[in-house]
């Protein structure tokens, strides 16, 4: 399977600065702001976006993170092998009156998004939720849109947006794999 580096460890870093810096912008009073990152590489990149907050903002912002596992629509319709891994969730301060910034890895479908509200809506009722990805892909199948993006990929459906984190897997990159050939058995 080939793959094909889009963001490389340096770049990485540079896009999650530029994100940090338009939340900053687009919401100036940063002591109503929260991150919530998406288990599991939403979670890493919240905590790096929240260094970069906390840097540019002179503010220690609450930082939860959410497993939406037992939200998701498709969680009962997978083999027992592709099913979920659930973590716990961590939201330990109150979401009310509060812009919670989601933050996740790659946003393809939308249906993650949709889940995360769901069990954000669990922990509290924020005033907004606005939404920061490392990378959309695009294929919609419902109506959402990230309010911060790193980078924007072009992809087929068949290909996958690999994201790669150093607290996982020892490096950072982002990749996108093309489909594996079929083997055909005579």
């Amino acid at each position: 399977m080939s793959e094909k580096v889009v963001l490389k460890h340096d770049d990485l870093g540079r896009t999650l600065r530029r994100i940090a810096h338009e939340i900053v912008e687009k919401n100036p009073d940063a002591g109503d702001l929260a991150l919530v990152g998406i288990h599991t590489r939403g979670a890493f990149l919240a905590r790096r976006l929240h260094a970069f907050l906390t840097e540019l903002t002179g503010t220690e912002l609450p930082i939860g993170d959410l497993d939406i596992s037992f939200y998701r629509d498709d969680v009962g319709a997978k083999a027992p092998s592709e099913q979920p891994v659930v973590h716990a969730s961590h939201i330990d301060f109150d979401l009310t009156d509060r812009t919670v910034i989601l933050v996740d890895d790659v946003l393809f479908t939308g249906r993650t998004v949709r889940a995360a509200i769901e069990a954000l809506f669990d922990y509290g009722r924020p005033r907004r939720v606005q939404l920061a990805v490392l990378c959309d892909r695009g294929h919609r199948e419902l109506p959402f849109r990230p309010d911060y993006v790193g980078k924007n990929l072009p992809t087929a459906r068949e290909e996958r947006v690999n994201v790669r984190l150093e607290e996982i897997d020892g490096a950072d990159e982002v990749t996108i794999s093309e489909p594996s050939p079929v083997e055909v058995t005579p």
